[in-house]
Formats: C-alpha cells, sequence, structure tokens
C-alpha cells in the first residue's frame, strides 16, 4: 500500500538543482493524493519560467517508482508562486515581489528590446508582470508595444488618486512617452527626471506583479542612483553587444552596480545582436560583430551568462510595429528571448534564496 509519507520519503531524494535542497525540505511538494497505485501530487516552483521544470518532473516519477512502487502511475502537477526576498518593510510598491533593472553602458545596444521581451517572455509562462520606462529622454517602450499616443487613466486607491498604467499583452506599462507629445523633446534638468521617476514608482497603481521590469536609460547617472535610493532592486540585468567598445561601457555599467555603496546582484549578461542568421538559412550564424564577448565578460565578473540574442529581420519589424519578437512565429528570436526569460528567473530564484534581502539603498551625498 502507497502511503503520503512514503511517497514524501522518496520525494526527498529529488533536489531543486538551483536552490541546492530537496523538494520537501522546501516545501514545494503539495496536494498528495493516493488511490491505489496512482499517485498525484502538485511541485509548486518558485517562478513559472524555470527553465528545469521538466528535469524536476521526471525525477519526481523515477523517485516514486525507485523508492516506493515501480508500478506507480504517477502524476505529477507543475505550477509556481514567484519567490521574493524582500524585507524592506513595502514601503514602496509594496504588492512588487521582484524588481528587475535592465541596464547597459551605451545606447544603441537594444536594452529596451531585451526589455519589452523578457517581460512578455515571463509573462507568458504565467508571471504577473509590469514594465516601467524609466529612459525619461529617450523612450521606446510605448513603440515596442504600439501604445504611442494612448493616454493612461486615473483611478482613486482610497483616499489617493493614483496613474492606471496601460495594459497591453497582459503586461502593464508606463512611460514618459505616455505623458508627453511624441514629437516634443524631454528638455529637463537630473532633478525634474529624477523626481518623474519617484512618481512612476509612488504614484501608479501597479497592484500585484511577480516582476517589475526596470528599462534604465544608457550609461550611470541621475536616473540609477534615485532607483536604488528609492526601490528595492532585485537585481540588474546587463546588455551588451559583442564589440569592444560595447563591451568597455558595459563594464562601467556592472562596475557601479556591483561597488560597495550600491551592491545590487548582477543577475546575469545578455549578449544582443550576437549573430546573423538569414531567414533562408535558419541554422547559419555569422558573427558579425565578434563572437562570445558577452560571454567572456560574465565570465571575468563571475556573473551567470543569460543568452544570446540574434540579429534577425523578425525583431527589428517587431519593434517598430509594436509585436515584439516574442509574439512572432520566428523561431530564431523567439525561442533566444524565451532562453533569456528562463535564465533570469532562474537568477532572481537562486538571488532571493541564497543572497540579503533585496532593501531601499543609502547612499552618501
Amino acid at each position: 500500500m502507497i502511503t503520503e509519507e512514503a511517497v514524501l520519503k522518496a520525494l526527498t531524494n529529488v533536489d531543486d538543482p538551483d536552490l541546492g535542497k530537496d523538494l520537501v525540505t522546501l516545501n514545494m511538494i503539495k496536494d498528495i493524493k493516493i488511490d491505489g497505485l496512482a499517485v498525484s501530487f502538485t511541485v509548486e516552483l518558485t517562478t513559472p519560467a524555470c527553465p528545469m521544470k521538466e528535469m524536476i518532473r521526471s525525477a519526481c516519477v523515477n523517485a516514486v517508482r525507485i523508492f516506493v512502487n515501480k508500478e506507480a502511475q504517477v502524476t505529477v502537477n507543475m505550477t509556481a508562486r514567484v519567490n521574493s526576498n524582500r524585507k524592506d518593510g513595502g514601503a514602496v510598491l509594496p504588492n512588487v515581489k521582484n524588481i528587475i533593472a535592465v541596464a547597459s553602458g551605451k545606447g544603441g545596444v537594444g536594452k529596451s528590446t531585451v526589455s519589452t521581451n523578457l517581460a512578455l517572455a515571463l509573462a507568458q509562462e504565467g508571471a504577473k508582470v509590469g514594465i516601467l520606462d524609466a529612459d525619461i529622454y529617450g523612450p521606446s517602450v510605448p513603440i515596442m508595444f504600439g501604445i504611442q499616443g494612448e493616454r493612461p487613466m486615473m483611478r482613486n486607491v482610497g483616499e489617493k488618486g493614483m496613474i492606471e498604467p496601460i495594459e497591453r499583452f497582459g503586461i502593464k506599462v508606463m512611460s514618459i512617452g505616455l505623458l508627453v507629445d511624441e514629437k516634443q523633446a524631454v528638455l529637463w534638468r537630473g532633478p525634474m527626471a529624477t523626481s518623474a521617476l519617484r512618481q512612476f514608482i509612488s504614484d501608479v497603481y501597479w497592484d500585484e506583479l511577480d516582476y517589475l521590469i526596470l528599462d534604465l536609460p544608457p550609461g550611470t547617472g541621475d536616473i540609477h542612483l534615485t532607483l536604488v535610493q528609492t526601490v528595492p532592486v532585485t537585481g540588474v540585468v546587463v546588455v551588451t553587444t559583442p564589440q569592444a567598445v560595447a563591451m568597455a561601457d558595459a563594464k562601467k555599467a556592472m562596475m557601479m552596480f556591483k561597488q560597495g555603496q550600491i551592491n545590487v546582484p548582477i543577475l546575469g549578461v545578455v549578449e544582443n545582436m550576437a549573430y546573423f542568421t538569414p531567414a533562408e538559412l535558419p541554422e547559419n550564424k555569422y558573427y558579425i560583430f565578434g563572437k562570445d564577448g558577452g560571454k567572456q565578460l560574465a565570465e571575468q565578473f563571475e556573473v551567470p551568462f543569460l543568452g544570446e540574442v540574434p540579429i534577425v529581420q523578425s525583431i527589428r519589424e517587431g519593434g517598430d510595429r509594436g509585436i515584439p519578437a516574442v509574439l512572432n512565429d520566428d523561431p530564431a528570436s523567439k525561442d533566444a528571448f524565451l532562453h533569456v526569460a528562463a535564465e533570469v528567473a532562474r537568477s532572481v530564484s537562486m538571488r532571493n534564496a541564497n543572497l540579503d534581502p533585496t532593501r531601499v539603498l543609502t547612499i552618501p551625498a
């Protein structure tokens, strides 16, 4: 006779490969049901985008058959509850579990493209996601989501009036580009730009989110410092291209976040425009800007390499038309972003399990 105790004992032999502990110790096993030889249970992962999902499922089935009964008919249901490691009291964005900043050392490396498709890929896996375009002077997220010219509404939350982000493709989106005339340049000094960023954080009704993606401006400046002093940033994704000049600037961004006063965890490096793949030759890769620059940068800083994104026409076209690559049928671009999103989610889970809690930083003037 199969018992719940025997099933749990068997599953202590299955580890989460990222968190380094067994599923029972991590309290991931839920709703065990036994009917003769039929055994079913749920594994509650720490992210719906877990890249190890099928490996864990297979290991659970094998564990029950090896340690309990080789004739067992095992059904494993996979769900997820995104973990968080916020210990800041929830003064800002109280219902947001993880805040991911996407940064680059220089412009033109595709940071907004990565931010947009990262948000969509996480949402496709079942996560609740928002994206904040923090590039005050050069907002491009409205174009990528096809919402240029739209204006957010106001709503009352308690006694406070708040801005309602625009929802597109299941993502909550906010950008300065939704509030100003797109034909006009934003001629603001630093304090005005940082004040706008704070307002987007405190006066926008983000509600409950598993991940809030922050598309940062290029470089290292006021916006970046204001961000870490305003919200508890879970970690940073750094975007670069393979060229030496892009990597040199990406290093500066990484050193900014790793230095003592800031010390925000770097979740990993994405290499954009890594290679060219012609539509008529989908198996061919031409490394026209050099090869493995992002991977070498990740190795140098001892952070995860999150993946390569190719140069393909569909990525550019999708961004221009407001239908990002993750929503297209082109497998080269879609699969690349889905892989990056899974690796980012994995890095977030490991960061929350193994590092100090996220917090708002105090930086001396």
